[in-house]
């Protein structure tokens, strides 16, 4: 019986590994200030439990995000058949002196050993604290359109 839309049980299936492992930035979802919706790409983070993030403490999104701390998060592809994570959680956030590591690690997944390493030390030599987002898996949804497809469609 295949695992049903909300399990966190999903995040083991070999469609959400290749997204968790790849190189395409999430879109992150959240609720601005005012109300009104907001969705950013940004890199992360998968340690096997939560999304780390990291952003400089400066960036505006810390302010929505400490007011609702309720996120979506998708990684999809563009590669037909189209895989798509979708995962709904709560952010929690921690200023850190420097650069948050698992940006670092992000950096270099992104851009490989070397530039990673050059991209860390620019943005260390830019700014000197950065805010780490986490956010557990509270809800998760994938899509791979073999095997799962959207719930609209009459399968």
């Amino acid at each position: 019986m295949p695992v049903k839309q909300g399990s966190l049980d999903l995040l083991e299936h070999p469609a959400s590994k290749e997204l968790l492992r790849s190189t395409i930035p999430a879109r992150l979802a959240y609720v601005w200030t005012d109300g009104t919706p907001r969705v950013i790409p940004i890199w992360f983070h998968w340690n096997g439990r939560e999304f780390v993030l990291g952003t400089p403490s400066k960036a505006p999104k810390l302010k929505a995000l400490a007011k609702n701390p309720k996120v979506a998060l998708t990684i999809d592809d563009n590669t037909f058949p189209h895989k798509v994570l979708l995962v709904r959680g709560t952010v929690r956030m921690q200023t850190v002196s420097g650069i948050v590591p698992e940006y670092a690690l992000a950096a270099e997944r992104y851009f490989g050993s070397q530039q990673g390493k050059a991209w860390v030390a620019q943005m260390a030599s830019m700014i000197s604290e950065m805010v780490r987002i986490t956010m557990t898996p509270e809800w998760v949804g994938l899509l791979d359109f073999q095997t799962r497809f959207p719930s609209a469609l009459p399968l």
